[in-house]
């Protein structure tokens, strides 16, 4: 057995953490081989429910968990971690913009940005979920500045998800065998979900999404919108944020991310933009990846048609505009 490796998830009492532990905790995301010590922050009033969740962990019995450390102290949460899990924020609700969580959220991170820099080692890799998570990955890595900023990415793998689930009910066909569906920008109504470069395996046949569904106004419409719009309507129908699936994307971006994407496989992460596809530099922005020894690239040359190049300038602008709005949090 390898050394253990400290892992810390924050909001842990929450939701999302709630189902993201489990996974962590069994070997999906490091791997089967790779012992554990979770460390575990939220805020005061939540440990009573945080004990909760340590006893559970405890009667999992999991036996690549070495220890448990729940905590709502920032340095303690940090200390040494090779991975962070940035779930705690405050969720959004029925009726909320992105917009509206900005300036609660951003001070948030900023805070964690500055633990990671003082706290974590300097190879860790921090994994935003908590919203707008593009704009609080971009602050907390500001304030991290002896971090690589490569090493802070921000969740689009949900969205991702929610386009393969919807191509494989389109197509009748298991969603496993769909790959290389692309979320292009922001965690947000503007994204852009894109199914040009996406294929699907059938009896062993490997084919273009786009020459099975020829029908650009689906594609290009009702397939966009829905998943742009999913996460409402989960809201519009829990009555909560997503969480369970919040969660398996949070555990398969980080997967990946630690061990690797599958040749000619790439997966969409929210990165720092390099100027890749003409999107303005030092945004966090969705780009299509691939992982090799736990660092990322962004897979080049891919086709970015008229319409295309629209959605991808339209959520740039928002994310402008969230950066922007964010800087100006963080100096009060």
């Amino acid at each position: 057995m390898a050394e253990p490796i400290k892992v810390v998830v924050t909001g842990a009492a929450g939701q999302i953490a709630y189902s993201l532990l489990y996974q962590i905790a069994s070997g999906e995301v490091f791997g089967r081989n790779q012992p554990l010590i979770l460390h575990l922050l939220d805020i005061a009033p939540m440990m009573e429910v945080l004990q909760g969740v340590v006893m559970e962990l405890e009667d999992c019995a999991f036996s690549l968990l070495s220890a448990v450390v729940p905590t709502t102290d920032p340095e303690v949460a940090f200390k040494d971690v090779s991975s962070a899990f940035l779930v705690g924020s405050m969720p959004r609700k029925q009726g909320m913009e992105r917009k509206d969580l900005l300036s609660a959220n951003v001070r948030i991170f900023k805070v964690q940005g500055e633990a990671l820099d003082k706290f974590a080692k300097k190879d860790v890799k921090v994994l935003v979920v908590g919203n707008p998570a593009n704009t609080n990955a971009l602050i907390c890595a500001k304030y991290a500045p002896s971090i690589p900023r490569e090493n802070f990415s921000a969740m689009t793998r949900l969205d991702q998800n929610r386009a393969q689930a919807q191509l494989a009910g389109k197509l009748q066909v298991p969603v496993s065998t769909i790959r290389n569906v692309i979320i292009w920008g922001n965690h947000s109504s503007t994204q852009f979900p894109d199914a040009a470069s996406a294929t699907v395996t059938n009896g062993g046949k490997e084919e273009k999404i786009t020459n099975l569904i020829q029908d650009a106004a689906y594609v290009q419409g009702k397939f966009v919108e829905t998943v742009q719009k999913r996460g409402a309507a989960v809201i519009a129908a829990r009555k909560m944020s997503s969480a369970m699936s919040a969660a398996k994307a949070a555990s398969d971006h980080m997967r990946d991310w630690w061990c690797g994407t599958a040749p000619g496989s790439f997966v969409s992460m929210g990165v720092y933009s390099d100027g890749s596809y003409g999107v303005p530099k030092d945004i966090v922005y969705s780009f299509p990846v691939s992982v090799s020894n736990k660092k990322w690239s962004i897979v080049q040359n891919l086709a970015v048609d008229d319409n295309a190049r629209k959605m991808l300038d339209a959520t740039a602008k928002e994310l402008l505009e969230e950066k922007e709005e964010a800087l100006l949090v963080c100096q009060d």
